[in-house]
Parts: structure tokens; sequence; C-alpha cells
């Protein structure tokens, strides 16, 4: 039995299993942030739904506010819902509180007070509402207050203190939608009243957004907005899941180390076995220990980028990938002794075709290892260790006769190999078609849209088999199931 070899075999499946660990990781990571993606979708649709029925219940049918005054209520309810909703999204708290008192402040934002002033778009553009408050509350700014107007009225404030006056003399009198009279009123409003434009922002809605008419299609809007967000969150966390570049050098560095390392300690054990003492090592001793030290650093990152690149672009487990590779390197060194004239044909076929099978009962050793012991890196170590040892005393105890019978049941196998391969592809194929839409179906079925959600659900139970007498097809058909 070669202990060295089931030493060395242990460690490449040591890295392998480590690998696989750190790509499970990243899978557990986009697992965890689509669920709770999907928290923060619900969560911010919830609180829209909510805002539009607080809008409805409270102002609306209410008539509060009345008829000048209604889109005032509405615009404060409508700036709290929209800027929860949007910082749910991306999961962070809810921190808009409607106070609704009609007193100093409308709303808060976390720790900051907003004052809302939605007045129409005549020639003051909400400003004259912001001097008579700040007037009535001389300290609110100072306080750490601030003025909110309709996003629109903001950036047509922003447009006249930035115009040239010789510009502004080219805009009509009083007519249009820009004009010299409004621009002179807001120079001359920042000049001559104590507030700045910094004590000022936009809304995010503008005045006609906040109309009694049009608030539900503004509500609509931001769902479709949230939506879109929703699905940015989901790709960026698919896109931070992925394999990189700088993971796939730290593995190789990691796995270049750890070979490196264990071809030194092999390699001065074979030394001592040899009857020489570390004492007694030479210049040529160490310079072999070197050498295979430095094949070992070698290998260990080309194991390691195979593994890593084999794990995430195929659907080939860690333990089968480093095996891959343990052959691969072997059958080299058997191809560069042939070329050599060290070995015929007949010993280049046989060596190469036992390091195959030295590396397929390590994979499998390892992957029931990492089965029956489900902790990162020790099932297959352990695993590979018992697998290849049975493997190693029973290859050696093996009786002429027995390795001919072997060798004609592997023929068998090969055979059968080749004709399940076939039968595998095309499985697959048709998995793949099935599984496709399948998926599709039951994206339909849980669509948020009702309609489009029932219509996915019957075709989802025609697709599992459900007899279609059995299926609620229809509003009727609901109605009578449950009422009848």
């Amino acid at each position: 039995m070669d202990a060295e070899k089931i030493a060395k075999s242990s460690q490449e499946q040591a890295v392998a299993a480590w690998i696989d660990y750190l790509n499970q990781l990243r899978l557990s990571k986009l697992l965890e942030a689509l669920s709770k993606q999907d928290g923060n979708y619900a969560a911010a649709i919830e609180t829209l739904k909510k805002s539009l029925a607080t809008i409805k219940d409270e102002i609306i049918d209410r008539n509060r506010g009345g008829l000048k005054g209604m889109h005032g209520f509405i615009a404060e309810v409508a700036e709290c819902g929209i800027g929860n909703a949007r910082q749910q999204i991306i999961g962070k708290t809810a921190s808009h509180v409607w106070i609704n008192d009609n007193g100093l402040v409308d709303f808060m934002r976390g720790t900051e007070a907003i004052q809302q002033k939605f007045f129409q778009p005549g020639s003051n553009l909400s400003l004259k509402a912001i001097s008579e408050h700040l007037r009535q509350y001389p300290d609110f700014i100072t306080n750490g207050g601030k003025y909110q107007i309709p996003k629109d009225q903001f950036d047509k404030i922003k447009a006249y203190l930035e115009m040239p006056a010789d510009v502004a003399n080219k805009l009509p009198t009083s007519t249009g939608e820009f004009s010299l009279r409004q621009w002179e009123f807001v120079q001359k409003f920042f000049k001559e009243e104590n507030i700045n434009i910094n004590n000022i922002e936009p809304s995010m809605l503008e005045y006609s957004d906040v109309q009694a008419g049009a608030i539900a299609d503004t509500i609509r809007k931001e769902k479709e907005h949230l939506k879109t967000v929703d699905r940015e969150q989901r790709d960026s966390a698919y896109q931070e899941s992925k394999p990189t570049m700088a993971e796939g050098l730290k593995t190789a560095a990691v796995g270049a180390a750890v070979e490196a390392a264990s071809s030194f300690v092999l390699a001065i054990t074979r030394k001592i076995r040899s009857g020489k003492k570390i004492k007694e090592f030479d210049k040529a001793d160490w310079n072999d220990i070197l050498g295979d030290s430095g094949k070992g650093f070698v290998k260990g990152v080309v194991r390691s980028i195979s593994v890593y690149t084999l794990t995430n672009f195929t659907a080939t487990p860690a333990a089968v990938a480093t095996s891959i590779t343990t052959a691969a390197f072997g059958v080299a060194e058997q191809v560069h002794l042939f070329r050599k004239g060290e070995l015929n044909e007949v010993e280049l076929i046989e060596n190469s075709e036992i390091l195959c099978l030295d590396a397929a009962v390590s994979a499998v050793s390892s992957l029931v290892g990492q089965i029956l012991i489900p902790v990162p890196a020790l099932g297959a170590i352990i695993g590979n260790a018992v697998g290849t040892t049975i493997y190693q005393i029973g290859k050696d105890s093996f009786s002429r006769k027995e390795n001919e019978l072997l060798e004609r049941y592997l023929s068998e196998l090969e055979e059968l190999d080749e004709k399940l391969d076939v039968e595998y592809k095309e499985y697959v194929e048709q998995t793949k078609t099935c599984f496709a839409d399948y998926i599709e179906i039951l994206t339909y079925a849980f669509n948020p849209d009702v309609e489009k959600a029932l219509d996915g659900s019957v075709a989802l139970a025609k697709r599992l088999g459900v007899p279609s007498e059995e299926i609620l097809d229809s509003y009727d058909g609901i109605v009578t199931y449950f009422l009848s």
C-alpha cells in the first residue's frame, strides 16, 4: 500500500473541497439575497397600497382641504409612501412618518423635519408660502428643518438662479413657460429673504402628480419603477455571486502553497526513508527537495485554476475536477516518458489506464465521504483516504484470474457507458426543454397581476396533469366552488 500516494491524493482532494466550499458560500449568499429581495419588494408594494388607501379614505373621500388644499395633503402622504417604498425596495428601513397635525412639520424623514409647500404653479413657485411659514416659525431652518416643493417648481427655480440677466431680459414679460417677471421675483426673493436655496429641496413628485384625479396613476407608475429597481437589485446580487478573477487567483495561490508544502514534506520523508537523516542532507538532496517543491507549486496553480474553472463554468463536482486534473498530469508524464523511449506503447496505455482508474476511485471516494460527513473539506479527505486505501489493498491482492474478470467487466462497462451516454444526453435535452417550459408557466402562475396569475395557474395545473374538470379556470367556477 502506497501511503505517500494516499496522502498526496487526500491533499489534492482537500484543496478541491475548499474551492467547492467557496463556491457554495457564493451560491448560498445569492439565494439569501434573492430571498431577502422577495421580502423587500413585497414590503415596498404593500407600503404603496396602504398610502393610496390612506389618501382615498382620509383625504379624498372626506374632501380634506377642499378644492384648493386637498392636493397638499395628498402630496404629504404620497411623499412618505413613495419615499418609504424606495428605501424598502433596496433593503433599507422606512424612515418617513406623516405627522398629520396641520402644525409646524408635515412629516419626518428620520430625524429631519420637513415642511411641504405645494402651491399652484403661479408666479411665486410656492416661495411665498415658504416665506410666510418662516415668519410664523423663524427657528424652523436653524433647528434643522427643510422646505420641500414640487419637483417641477424646484427645477424651474434652479434654472432662474443660474440664468444670467442678459438671457433673462430676452424672456417674455409675463407669458410662456419662463418669464422675465418670474425670473425677477426669484432673484429678489433669495436676495431679500433670510433663506438659501439649500434650505429647499425638490419633492419626488411634481405638482400635477398629486391631484386627486391623478394620484392613482402616480402610484401605479411608482409600482412600475419599483419593479425596475427590484430587477436591478436581483441582477446586482447575481453579478456579485459570479466567480471572479480575484477569487480565482486567491484559490490558485492557496492551492499552490498547499501543494508545494505537501511536496516539500513528502520529498523529505522519501529521503529519510532511504536511510538519511536531515542533518546528513547534502546540496544534491536539497536541490531534489526544492525541485519537487517547485513542481508541486506549479501543479498547485494549474490544479486550482482548473478546479475553479470546471466547478464554476461546467457542471463538474470539485472532487471529479481535481481527479481529472490529477489524471491529466499523470498521463502527460507517461507521454513524456514514452517520447523519451522509456516506455513502449503497451506500457503507456496500461499506465494511463491505471492512473485514470486511481483518479476515478479518489473522486468517488471523496464524493461519498462528503455526503456521509457533510463538513467542508473534512468529509472529502476522510472519504478519499478510506476509499483509496481499500482500493490499494484490493488492487495489490488481486489474482491474475480476478484481474482478467475485471478487465472483461471493465470492457462491458465501457460499452454500456457509451450507450448510456447517448441516452443521458437525450434525457438532458428533454429535461432542459421541459424545465424551461415549466419555469415559464410557473412565472405566469405567480405573476403579481391577478388575471395573468390565474391563466398561469390554469396552465400549470394542466401541465401537471390535473383533470380539466377539476381546474378552476373562471370567475364563475371559483365562486361556485367556494360558495356552493
